[in-house]
């Protein structure tokens, strides 16, 4: 199970998330309570273990801002969780190893999601950052091959639920692990990681891929 935590802020969280076991990190360069700005993400990047994929988030900025930041800062993956066009994820996609494409879940846009070309879908809720779960319900029916990363609203008390339900490639969380916005809990971390894992499929953890599969190269 991939697990992706989101909306860091601060070297001491990023180094405690990985400690614990997080398999990635994303660092919000769009509006938000959690923003940083690159150059404090680029001094925490460089302290991250090569195996931890770095993960920039952006919303609705233009391609080549988001090229200039990916690569100054050192991200390896390229987050879109607005309204961006498959023209403008592929003046993106040459630029950065992984490409996340964040939808919400029951909207129309999925249906195009494929000519993104992206290496994993995140499903969100219809308020990106709210803290709030949609229905799982909605996830119904989705194609069975494609990377979903499940996000809006997890907790360590209810991802368990969310993955027995959704059954998705990985998790992503922010707001349910934090004790204050932007600034993340320990013993929160801790307890998501171990239940979204704990929930994970027997059969497919053995027999799937592994979350590093793809060229990080």
């Amino acid at each position: 199970m991939f697990v992706k935590i989101c909306g860091i802020t601060n070297e001491e969280d990023a180094l405690m998330a990985v400690a614990l076991g997080a398999d990635a990190l994303g660092f919000v360069f769009a509006t938000s309570s959690r923003q940083i700005t690159p150059g404090a993400a680029a001094d925490i990047i460089k302290r991250l273990p090569p195996d931890v994929l770095s993960v920039g988030v952006f919303r609705d900025q233009a391609p080549d801002r988001v090229i200039d930041v990916a690569l100054r800062v050192g991200c390896r993956g390229v987050q879109l969780h607005g309204h961006e066009t498959p023209g403008m994820a592929d003046r993106i996609r040459p630029h950065v190893p992984v490409l996340i494409v964040g939808m919400s879940a029951g909207s129309s846009a999925l249906e195009h999601f494929d000519r993104f070309g992206a290496d994993a879908l995140l499903l969100d809720g219809h308020s990106p950052g709210s803290g709030q779960v949609f229905d799982w319900s909605l996830t119904e029916g989705m194609p069975s091959n494609r990377r979903v990363i499940l996000a809006g609203g997890l907790t360590p008390d209810n991802v368990a639920d969310g993955v027995s339900i959704v059954r998705p490639w990985g998790v992503d969380v922010s707001t349910g692990v934090e004790s204050q916005p932007g600034v993340k809990d320990p013993r929160l971390v801790r307890s998501f990681i171990h239940a979204a894992r704990d929930a994970e499929d027997p059969v497919r953890r053995a027999e799937g891929p592994g979350p590093f599969d793809w060229d990080m190269d």
